[in-house]
């Protein structure tokens, strides 16, 4: 009688999955241990090779700290109603917490018979302080304030000459009689105009904060449209190619000789020109820009070994396109897009110099250098313009190319 006894497969079967779940339960014992927090970083924790692409932008010296800078001056810039006002931080007022830099308060709040308050008025300025005190950010300008305290300065006829007003660093020419309590409001710290007023009495160093907010919002904004738009046709172009490949590159022949000037001056005529309006006609041109660079990538890596056996396990375009093409492309488009973004601040710069821009009045960094052309006098203008856009689009260059050579496979930094 053979003493051996068949196993049966049911119960190898079943052997099997439990030794799996013993040797798993530690595992889950371990990962029920971590907090949810700590499951989160570690699923955020860089691959190997992104963690050697953030060494290689580490390692370029001049970007990374380029980055910085340039962040800090947005993170400036987004708070820049509590940097630069002409409403308080806080009120104290008969024992009540205010806050005009949120709230915009009548002024019978205060004793008075106006809509909108205006804490520069001298009335409302002593009622508030007889009955409480007053918190300013560092300057006490909005980008539409006019400094209606500024006495004017004596020329050399012995005549006052108005705006615009250079900083009071920058001139040796005497201010003109003014009463006592107008000299002693403007003499004030937080009153000055470190960069001087333009040809209506604004504050530059107000218009140049809130320019760079405006310009840098438009360029991300602009540059993530057009990217979202030019890398899916580029993607479609790319991966099907064929009919869909050349008629697609026949309509950008076609759309690509538009002038855009042409257009912005015609729509200029018949609607008045807004952020979103120059945001939507620069978006019609500006797509086509990266669906070139996407559609070499797609062409190139359709036929790659990886791809065709995707495509034999059943894998859908749109899963292909997304999850194993896309990523792939991506490592080239990334290194356009710092480049793309001063190309859209430079954009909207030139069409506000042109007049074809944002509405008058409003802070932007081209209106500031058209006022320096029209009034070489005041060279403060100028070069306030010249310096902050040359600041700003000179920090993205560098930024752009420290993510080049991170992306670059060829390039190592020690």
């Amino acid at each position: 009688m053979d003493a051996r006894i068949d196993e049966d497969p049911g119960n190898s079967a079943r052997s099997k999955q439990a030794a799996r779940k013993q040797a798993s339960a530690p595992e889950a014992v371990q990962k029920a241990g971590v907090p949810p927090a700590g499951r989160l970083l570690s699923r955020l924790e860089l691959s190997p090779i992104n963690q050697r692409r953030w060494d290689n932008f580490k390692a370029n010296r001049r970007g990374y700290w380029s980055l910085w800078i340039f962040l800090a001056l947005f993170g400036v810039s987004l708070f820049a109603e509590f940097v630069a006002n002409d409403r308080p931080l806080v009120v104290s007022y008969k024992g009540e917490m205010l806050f005009p830099v949120l709230i915009d308060y009548p002024e019978s709040k205060f004793g008075g018979f106006l809509a909108v308050t205006d804490y520069h008025d001298p009335v409302n300025a002593d009622e508030i302080n007889a009955n409480g005190w007053m918190i300013w950010p560092p300057i006490r300008y909005s980008y539409t304030s006019i400094n209606q305290d500024y006495p004017g300065r004596q020329g050399d006829n012995g005549l006052c000459l108005g705006y615009p007003a250079p900083p009071p660093w920058a001139s040796s020419q005497a201010y003109c009689d003014a009463p006592p309590d107008q000299m002693e409001r403007f003499s004030n710290l937080g009153n000055t105009n470190w960069l001087g007023l333009d040809n209506q009495g604004r504050d530059v160093l107000a218009r140049v904060i809130y320019g760079f907010r405006v310009s840098v919002i438009f360029g991300l904004l602009l540059t993530i449209f057009a990217s979202i738009i030019g890398v899916t046709a580029g993607a479609i172009q790319g991966y099907f190619g064929g009919w869909t490949d050349l008629i697609f590159q026949r309509f950008l022949e076609i759309w690509s000789s538009i002038p855009s000037l042409f257009v912005l001056i015609i729509i200029s005529s018949v609607l008045v020109p807004g952020f979103w309006t120059l945001l939507f006609v620069l978006l019609l041109f500006q797509w086509v820009s990266l669906v070139g660079v996407v559609r070499a990538e797609f062409l190139r890596g359709r036929n790659f070994e990886y791809i065709t056996a995707a495509r034999a396990l059943g894998l859908s375009d749109r899963t292909i396109m997304w999850k194993h093409l896309l990523p792939n492309a991506m490592v080239a488009t990334l290194t356009f897009l710092p480049f793309q973004l001063s190309g859209s601040i430079s954009a909207l710069t030139a069409l506000d110099f042109l007049g074809l821009g944002l509405p008058p009045g409003s802070a932007s960094l081209g209106e500031l250098l058209l006022q320096g052309k029209k009034h070489l006098e005041a060279p403060w203008l100028g070069l306030t313009g010249f310096f902050a856009l040359a600041i700003m689009l000179s920090l993205l260059i560098f930024i752009g190319e420290a993510v080049r050579d991170a992306l670059d496979p060829r390039k190592t930094f020690k």
